[in-house]
């Protein structure tokens, strides 16, 4: 929403406040699978970092809340997350639908094994 935000508290600030609710609990759901994640603003959004390296970016727009990258899952998790792709990397969750925090846990959750996966192989 502003790339002139300097940290995700002042990026979640500039939301409405029921978008920046939303938001915040994204941000708790990735931070609960990533106790250790460095925040850091990134390309003008939000972002989670996994092990210094990677990161998984989470971005407030107007009609949804995106979530990237989010490379291909296993299954049946990727069959899942299927239906709400935007494009390769891209998963979003409309405002007009309750949030499905569970299901951004599980998606943080398998991104961290294949990360640490690529790290140590």
């Amino acid at each position: 929403m502003t790339e002139s935000a300097q940290t995700v508290d002042d990026y979640i600030a500039a939301f409405p406040p029921e978008v920046a609710a939303r938001l915040q609990q994204v941000r708790a759901a990735i931070h609960a699978e990533v106790p250790d994640g460095e925040e850091r603003m990134r390309y003008g959004i939000a972002a989670v970092m996994l092990g210094g390296r990677y990161a998984l970016h989470f971005a407030g727009w107007k009609k949804h809340i995106g979530l990237y990258p989010v490379p291909a899952l296993p299954e049946p998790l990727e069959a899942e997350v299927a239906p709400r792709r935007s494009g390769k990397d891209t998963v979003g969750f409309p405002h007009d639908e309750p949030l499905p925090i569970e299901l951004i846990s599980r998606i943080t959750r398998a991104i961290v094994e294949q990360r640490s996966k690529e790290v140590a192989g």
